[in-house]
């Protein structure tokens, strides 16, 4: 950070009351002040960016007398990565304030985590999904069911989506469509002084869903002008109040608010633009925020390699498009086989044909750049002539993806090519046959090459003849080149170099070692020392530079009509740009799923799917997707079976570290890969379709936000218990470890039988409580599984022998009988006497629970009145030849012994039996 620019501001006890008397902001909104080539931040804004950024107060200095005002400085660098962390990882929102003469500031660019409009050419287009923007209402009714409304945004895109479900107490619904959408904001009703407990409920999933919230005033959710808004909005020509959507009253209340939050209506040129369209819930399988870290579907902040998330193992997409579908397919698995088998088929086509594939990613889609964001900087007016000349490129190229599809020959695949890319490519290619054109005759596309964008200037005689003086000019400069070559001694190929800089414009440029032989020559004047090498230049060439700097205005100005023009043009072409992009888009993400299942140790199969409702999921050799790609891991496969009325309830018992957790989680990544539509780390699968999939794993502890490591996993349990249908997926990885053993394995057994009797989900349960493998006892559709484990024996110093186990990660039927936690202990070298003491008092629980088990004899009332009398008699008996005689008290038990064993009558009664154990 040692590039920090220093703190200059002329009049700071101006500066300082104007800042004092801004109003006030809430504290996640950052307040930054554009000073030209650097940022600065005051106030508390510059002690957290000191923090966050710097990560030290150090740079912090003050401006004007005691106690000042803390201000710090930021590069543009600084202040982009500033900019990503605040928006994307701590949901903050920033106002970029600019100054328009002395004190006269104005906040010119607003962002927040769903609307990054403003700044997206700060942030060059470095986003990982597309930011989506959610406004929530919730009807006023407390009952069990509650309605729920929706409208949300892209903001970058000129769509409205809107949906309106009912939703339990827990909100799950609404859970599911946070993750579907891929949410970055969302928008609440603000509940004052009060504490609304709905809203705190909404709050708490945003939270765990990754959305920064803004709250809104009430009002802004009333739906008075909506209709009159959505009539001006739409690109639909009839009245809103005719749209069927617009029956929606409380998704109506939230398009208000999110209309108003984004200031859409304040820009006429969105009117007449936007589209309105319904989201369908239940078109796509639900997930929620648990299922989402259980299976690792995103990158994590603390993942070491790409490969530790699904996203990251799948996302071999060339293009910026690409890769944001793929973060919305991951959670938008689909519920029709019909559109899974569509993918699969087009998968399957890049898998047979390597060299297709090869040719898509490695010659076409690596060239295109990222469409939608092109579109919109002329939707926003903001384009250039750089940007027509990159549409340009765009439309170029298209045939080439055309004549790739051509060439395929193998019938099977060619006609699902053809609808899905090859008939859409060829109507695109041909509604910008006319852009190209346009492009062809208007743009200089020679001067490229020196990266200029300039109108050619054969189309208009003044530019011809500015042109020609540039040309004279430009060869004078070079003229001047050779002859300080020639005076330097310096080859004009390799060490001499005539360049246009960025600040200097045109001058001359030296490698550093070369760089001694221009010091102590008057003639030669330095500009600037970098590390590519030192800029200097002549009292000629200065002159030059300077009589082209001039005409190069001329040019500009004399072209900037025409350039408008051209861009006007290209503009209009911004909806063929969008459609393509979905195309193009679409095209990556199944090349990538080829890719991905060619290149893992061992190829992915294509899974047979069931229709819905229908079928079981069984999977040979199933191996995770994400472990086997990490270093030095030799992973071992397992099958695995979900059969209706056999095996619906996996319980899978083993040592610590034996892969039960893997083995579980690696089924609910093979049946999302599977509904995404790529294919599966398997020699041979069939699924099942899953409407949900829900996961309660490890202890996920929520100190920070005052909940425990118990009550996350009641709420996660609980979501489950109201969520899940008979199609759902649950994975359980250990339940009921926060409490007390009988607590938690009550509850264990309680909610195991429930979704085994109520739900009959398909379920796997791992766990260390071996008493509930007893289930399988009552339910035949509960099957035992365990992680097998081999156990020999090794010598050991202190007492003898000890226990030496081997995890084989191999899944069998039956149970395990014997935990391991002790071995875990010795194997990270606990101290032997904490191990031994571990292992006796382990011994002496077992032994005091084995004889209660077995003492769990139930004996009737008569049972017990005939025992209780016939030990008595024996009891009686036993004293009459004992007593008095010399015995000892060996001698007095074995009596006792064999009394017993003679009394047949006895030893069959329950009572005694009980008694005997004790």
């Amino acid at each position: 950070m040692s590039s920090r620019p220093d703190l200059k501001v002329d009049d700071e006890i101006g500066f300082i009351k104007f800042f004092r008397n801004l109003p006030a902001k809430d504290g996640d909104t950052i307040r930054i002040f554009d000073r030209g080539d650097y940022y600065t931040a005051h106030g508390d804004d510059a002690t957290f960016i000191a923090r966050t950024m710097y990560k030290t107060t150090s740079v912090l200095r003050q401006l004007g007398r005691e106690p000042g005002l803390a201000s710090v400085t930021l590069s543009v660098t600084v202040f982009r990565n500033l900019l990503r962390e605040a928006l994307f990882r701590q949901g903050k929102r920033v106002e970029i304030w600019e100054s328009s003469g002395r004190m006269n500031w104005k906040a010119t660019k607003q962002a927040s985590p769903g609307n990054l409009q403003d700044i997206e050419e700060e942030l060059g287009g470095q986003l990982d999904a597309a930011p989506i923007i959610l406004a929530v209402k919730v009807s006023a009714k407390a009952s069990e069911a509650r309605n729920v409304g929706v409208c949300f945004a892209d903001a970058s895109v000129r769509e409205l989506g809107v949906s309106e479900f009912l939703d339990n107490d827990i909100y799950s619904n609404f859970e599911s469509m946070l993750i579907q959408l891929g949410v970055k904001e969302c928008l609440l009703t603000s509940d004052g002084q009060k504490k609304d407990v709905e809203l705190g409920k909404l709050r708490t999933i945003a939270d765990n869903c990754g959305c920064a919230v803004s709250e809104r005033p009430v009002g802004d959710f009333g739906t008075r002008d909506i209709e009159q808004d959505l009539t001006r909005l739409l690109r639909d020509e009839r009245s809103a109040a005719t749209l069927p959507q617009t029956d929606l009253k409380l998704a109506m209340g939230s398009a208000a608010s999110l209309i108003k939050y984004l200031g859409v209506m304040s820009d006429p040129a969105n009117f007449g633009q936007y589209q309105l369209y319904q989201h369908d819930l239940s078109q796509y399988m639900k997930l929620d925020s648990s299922a989402l870290k259980a299976l690792n579907l995103m990158p994590g902040p603390r993942d070491g390699s790409k490969t530790m998330s699904l996203y990251g193992l799948l996302n071999h997409c060339k293009t910026p498009v690409g890769s944001r579908l793929l973060a919305q397919w991951l959670k938008q698995p689909l519920m029709g086989v019909d559109e899974i088998e569509r993918r699969q088929q087009l998968v399957e086509a890049f898998v047979t044909d390597t060299e297709l594939r090869q040719t898509m990613q490695e010659e076409h889609l690596r060239s295109i750049p990222d469409l939608y964001r092109l579109a919109k900087k002329f939707q926003r007016k903001a384009a250039n002539l750089e940007d027509v000349v990159r549409a340009y490129q765009v439309a170029i190229r298209i045939p080439g993806f055309i004549g790739t599809f051509e060439g395929v020959m193998d019938e099977q695949y060619k006609d699902p090519l053809d609808v899905e890319y090859t008939v859409k490519l060829r109507e695109y290619s041909d509604a910008l046959a006319r852009l190209q054109e346009m492009v062809e005759t208007t743009v200089d596309l020679d001067a490229l090459d020196n990266h200029e964008f300039i109108i050619k200037p054969e189309f208009d005689d003044g530019l011809r003849i500015l042109r020609k003086k540039l040309d004279k000019l430009k060869y004078n400069m070079e003229v001047e080149h050779k002859r300080v070559a020639k005076d330097l001694n310096q080859d004009t190929e390799k060490k001499l170099f005539l360049e246009n800089h960025r600040v200097h414009g045109w001058c001359l440029r030296l490698t550093r070692n070369e760089a001694g032989c221009i010091r102590n020559k008057r003639e030669y004047q330095e500009c600037s020392t970098q590390k590519n090498g030192v800029f200097f230049t002549t009292s000629t060439l200065q002159s030059l530079r300077r009589e082209f700097d001039q005409l190069s205005e001329n040019y500009n100005r004399t072209q900037s009509g025409l350039v408008n023009e051209v861009v006007g043009v290209a503009g209009s072409y911004c909806p063929v740009f969008e459609k393509l992009a979905g195309v193009l888009a679409h095209l990556d993400v199944i090349v990538a799923f080829a890719h991905a299942s060619i290149h893992a140790p061992t190829s992915y199969v294509r899974p047979k799917m069931h229709p819905r409702g229908t079928g079981n999921t069984i999977l040979k050799e199933a191996r995770h997707p994400c472990m086997e790609m990490q270093d030095e891991i030799q992973f071992i496969t397992n099958d695995v079976s979900l059969c209706r009325e056999t095996s619906e309830f996996l319980i899978i018992t083993g040592p610590n570290m034996g892969g039960k957790s893997t083995y579980i989680r690696q089924i609910g990544v093979i049946a999302l890969m599977a509904q995404i539509g790529c294919f599966v780390p398997c020699s041979e699968a069939e699924l099942c379709l899953f409407d949900c999939i829900l996961a309660r794993v490890g202890a996920s502890d929520s100190q920070l936000k005052g909940v425990s490591t118990f009550m996350a996993e009641m709420l996660e349990t609980a979501n489950i218990l109201k969520t899940a249908t008979k199609e759902s997926l649950i994975i359980i990885d250990e339940l009921g470890r926060g409490t007390s053993t009988y607590d938690g394995f009550g509850l264990a057994w309680a909610i195991s039988e429930h979704i085994v009797k109520e739900i009959g989900a398909f379920a796997m349960f791992a766990t260390h409580f071996h008493e509930l493998t007893a289930l399988h006892e009552t339910y035949p559709q509960v099957q035992n599984l365990h992680v097998v484990a081999h156990i020999g024996d090794s010598s050991d110093g202190e007492d003898g022998r000890r226990r030496e186990v081997t995890l084989l990660y191999k899944v069998e039927p039956g149970v395990c009988d014997q935990s391991f936690g002790i071995h875990v202990a010795e194997l990270v070298r606990f101290p032997q006497k904490v191990v031994n003491m571990a292992k006796r008092k382990a011994d002496e629980l077992e032994d005091f629970s084995g004889k209660h088990e077995e003492a769990t004899v139930q004996a009737s009332k008569e049972d017990v009145e005939e025992g209780s009398a016939m030990l008595k008699e024996m009891l009686v008996k036993w004293k009459q030849e004992t007593e008095g005689k010399g015995m000892s008290k060996q001698e007095q038990r074995d009596k006792m012994k064999d009394l017993i064993k003679g009394n047949e009558k006895l030893l069959q009664n329950p009572f005694f039996q009980s008694v005997k154990v004790l």
